[in-house]
């Protein structure tokens, strides 16, 4: 009998670049498809300076066409130019390679992080990262090479690094342990839709101060148990080509007595390396906090003074402390690197650690392709103006919910949960829905303020798993520098399956922290709470 040959289906893995290329094709013909439909939406918006309600009528912009070429082609270098996550990741990169060159970064992790356990590392990362949303999205470009740098010089798997920042970020967005940008942004809007129903609500910065601390240390926790049990099981040991080609090497040591006495000064110049990377942090750590107050000689360098308050002055639209400080970020990284260096002796010239800088920030010119594309599939999303129609769609089906209590708060739930999917940008979703949302839900005895959470708490839910989303991109790219098989791209589809476990659980940890606070009656803020 001859054996029967079975047929094997060689898999197919799609490139990022080519999935964010065939993504804004479809998105193209879909917003064709949706212009022939007559797909538009009507929404409210307050006006800031009256406060009452203007309507706008938004409609598919068809791209699918000799018009929507047009536009694709003659917008392309403005949408990656203006797309500032690349310069920003490119400016905090520039600091930590030069700390990485220096051998700051080794010595610390070296002499500071391998003497902690594993898990509260993971914690740490998780909890830096969930807070960093303090600062806008900081944390995207920090953190996460950061994070892969620290996990893989402690032996780990660097893919687990990187995935324990991005979702700590992004799973965790807007909830940290100071009032910060996310109030200052979203504070005007519910406060102006709080007044359609009372003319003399008001509605604080610390309205949420209390739920979101509490909410920042849950999620850290929960996060680091999700890493620790479910991811980097999965994941395995990280072993690279480079790794292997170690293992074959054989160090032979003819003179012990050098290689001690060669040992011994190396930690001297690590210790004296230490002291001057401490010295330099203290010194600019001090500058950076005398920066940040206002009215003392040569302060407030930081400070937008138009503001009225000091809030304002910190976390306000033109705040130069936001614009300012991946920049602000990147130079302790210099200045601490430059000073270990010197102390160290293992800075010898300025071409050799240019050169030794270079070769850090060589891997990273892998994302600017993917970044470029992953551009114009976003702008292009956004000029066809679904994801706004989206938005106003879910606001006009959650003015008709005929519920209240906790039915209401999941539908709402569950509805914003599917418009972060295509607008993941909180202060753009929330003036179309406050206006809707606020007078809903104070109708059903729900305050404004804790209305405001859940607005923050569904942004976090899904936020992570859209390509949408500005930063995934730097998440995918930074999974692919690491990537240990360059044949084998890390695709955005098991990028996604990565994440999964880690978005369910945490979105199931948002919705019972929603309920129990509103079941229980907890203060969402100083002498704020989930009813009125």
């Amino acid at each position: 009998m001859k054996e029967k040959k079975k047929l094997k289906l060689k898999k197919f893995y799609l490139h990022p670049v080519t999935a964010f290329i065939l993504l804004t094709f479809l998105v193209m013909i879909l917003s064709g498809i949706c212009s022939l439909l007559q797909m538009q939406a009507t929404y409210s918006t307050i006006n800031p300076t009256t406060g009452q309600l203007e309507n706008t009528l938004v409609t598919v912009e068809n791209l699918f066409g000799f018009n929507g070429l047009k536009y694709i082609i003659s917008n392309a270098a403005k949408n990656f130019i203006s797309f500032t996550t690349l310069s920003t990741l490119l400016i905090s990169l520039i600091g930590l390679s030069i700390a990485q060159a220096t051998g700051l970064l080794d010595t610390f992790i070296k002499r500071v992080l391998v003497k902690i356990d594993n898990k509260k590392i993971t914690f740490m990362i998780i909890f830096l990262a969930t807070v960093s949303s303090l600062i806008n999205d900081i944390g995207y470009v920090i953190i996460i090479p950061l994070a892969a740098l620290i996990f893989l010089k402690n032996n780990r798997n660097p893919l687990a690094g990187i995935i324990a920042a991005f979702c700590g970020v992004a799973f965790g967005y807007g909830v940290t342990m100071f009032v910060g940008s996310m109030e200052v942004n979203l504070m005007s809007t519910t406060q102006a839709a709080a007044k359609l129903i009372d003319a003399n609500y008001h509605v604080a910065l610390s309205s949420n101060l209390i739920i979101i601390m509490v909410t920042s240390i849950i999620l850290s926790i929960v996060g680091t148990l999700i890493i620790e049990k479910l991811i980097i099981p999965k994941l395995g040991r990280y072993k690279d080509i480079n790794d292997l080609a170690r293992t074959s090497e054989i160090e032979v040591i003819e003179n012990i007595e050098e290689e001690e006495q060669r040992k011994l000064a190396a930690e001297i110049h690590e210790k004296k390396g230490m002291k001057n990377a401490t010295i330099t942090a203290i010194i600019f750590a001090i500058i950076f906090i005398y920066s940040l107050i206002p009215n003392l000689p040569f302060s407030g360098m930081l400070l937008d003074m138009n503001e009225s308050t000091y809030l304002g002055q910190v976390f306000g639209p033109n705040s130069y402390f936001q614009d300012g400080f991946t920049y602000m970020v990147s130079l302790f990284f210099i200045t601490t690197g430059l000073a270990y260096g010197l102390g160290a002796k293992t800075i010898k010239n300025d071409k050799e650690l240019l050169t030794e800088t270079s070769k850090y920030m060589t891997e990273v010119t892998a994302l600017i392709p993917m970044v470029f594309f992953a551009t114009q599939f976003i702008a292009v999303f956004r000029k066809t103006n679904i994801d706004t129609i989206l938005t106003a769609w879910g606001a006009n089906l959650i003015s008709k919910l005929d519920v209240s209590g906790i039915p209401l708060i999941i539908l709402v739930v569950f509805i914003l949960i599917i418009i972060n999917l295509f607008n993941t940008t909180p202060t753009a979703k929330w003036l179309i829905l406050a206006p809707v949302m606020v007078p809903k839900l104070m109708q059903a005895n729900i305050s404004p303020e804790f209305t405001q959470f859940i607005l923050r708490a569904t942004d976090s839910m899904t936020k992570g798993i859209t390509p949408l989303l500005t930063y995934f991109v730097i998440f995918v790219g930074y999974l692919n520098i690491y990537n240990p098989n360059k044949k084998r791209p890390i695709t955005i589809g098991r990028s996604l399956r990565l994440i999964m476990p880690y978005c369910l659980i945490i979105s199931f940890v948002w919705l019972v922290i929603i309920l129990l606070w509103y079941l229980t009656g907890l203060p969402v803020g100083t002498n704020i709470y989930p009813t009125l």
